[in-house]
């Protein structure tokens, strides 16, 4: 049996991301439905609100599902116990050390995962107990690792360095991408910009469009002296790299970043002056789905291509 469907208890080994602005309990909930893995995105809820999309996404699925975390999350504390408190069964750490919490969680019967982007901190989460590692390549959108180290060099060597489960994120939203994660040592795949240009995904219509029309080099990483993070090259984004050229201070950063830049775009869908946070595969997500249908989709591929793999010859 594959060790996540084993570790999670689910059909598929596809877990979704944890996205903020995208993942609400009726994404989480239809993903776990498909048979994958459903996160909640706590990053861009308040407590309360997260308590309310547990309570709503246990009534909206009967299989496992789980809440992705940042560490850096002002509230974490209370984050935590309402976890607890809702019998959340599984968790997904990012964007911190993952000894912080680690063991407050597997106290509590949790299985934790912790998202990575390099070999160094898989070994240092292995090492902090959690169950599995998310490693995620420079392709991913959203916030990033600093390696800038892409899917498929980081795959096989976090791979060499762990013994426990690693599931493979950045750049995948196909079935061949989901094999080629495999044959490089995953055991699962964690798909993000795919899933949020779902019909399901609580993210605006007009962010979901974007995902769809944007194209190969739509996207870069930057604002690394804050935290790398992989936009569309909208007019946000350009203001940015305008800022660059005038050798800005950390503080004229953040200045132009402002507050609430991420919900602006993803959520209240404002594509000029929003932060669009999107991965590099979106060159190849070319209509908004229901979820279904997209694991349905990944599966199929998947099958077709582990049988095509073995006729090569040379």
């Amino acid at each position: 049996m594959n060790k996540i469907t084993q570790l999670f208890n689910i059909k598929y080994p596809i877990i979704q991301g944890g996205m903020i602005w995208n993942s609400g309990y009726k994404l989480a909930s239809a993903v776990s439905n498909a048979g994958g893995l459903g996160l909640i995105g706590a990053g861009s809820m308040y407590p309360e609100v997260l308590r309310e999309h547990i309570q709503k996404c246990k009534k909206a699925t009967n299989k496992p599902f789980g809440v992705n975390i940042p560490m850096l999350y002002p509230n974490i504390e209370e984050i935590m116990n309402i976890v607890v408190e809702e019998g959340v069964k599984i968790v997904f750490t990012s964007a911190g050390n993952p000894k912080t919490w680690t063991s407050f969680l597997k106290e509590n019967g949790i299985t934790v995962v912790h998202v990575v982007s390099s070999s160094v901190f898989a070994l240092k989460a292995q090492d902090a107990g959690v169950d599995a590692v998310v490693a995620e390549g420079f392709e991913a959108g959203g916030h990033n690792g600093r390696e800038e180290t892409t899917t498929l060099t980081l795959i096989p060597m976090v791979k060499e360095k762990i013994q426990i489960p690693l599931i493979a994120a950045g750049g995948i939203a196909t079935g061949r991408g989901m094999l080629a994660a495999m044959i490089l040592g995953a055991d699962g795949v964690q798909v993000g910009s795919r899933f949020a240009a779902s019909v399901e995904s609580s993210s605006h219509n007009n962010f979901k469009e974007t995902i769809v029309n944007t194209k190969e080099g739509g996207t870069q990483l930057t604002l690394k002296e804050l935290a790398p993070v992989r936009l569309v090259k909208n007019k946000f984004y350009q203001d940015v790299q305008e800022l660059y050229q005038k050798c800005p201070s950390k503080e004229e950063l953040v200045q132009l970043l402002g507050r609430a830049r991420a919900k602006k775009g993803m959520f209240e869908g404002d594509l000029e002056e929003g932060e669009l946070e999107i991965g590099q595969v979106a060159g190849l997500i070319h209509e908004i789905l229901p979820v279904d249908q997209i694991v349905q989709q990944m599966i199929a591929e998947f099958e077709v291509a582990s049988k095509e793999k073995t006729t090569f010859e040379f």
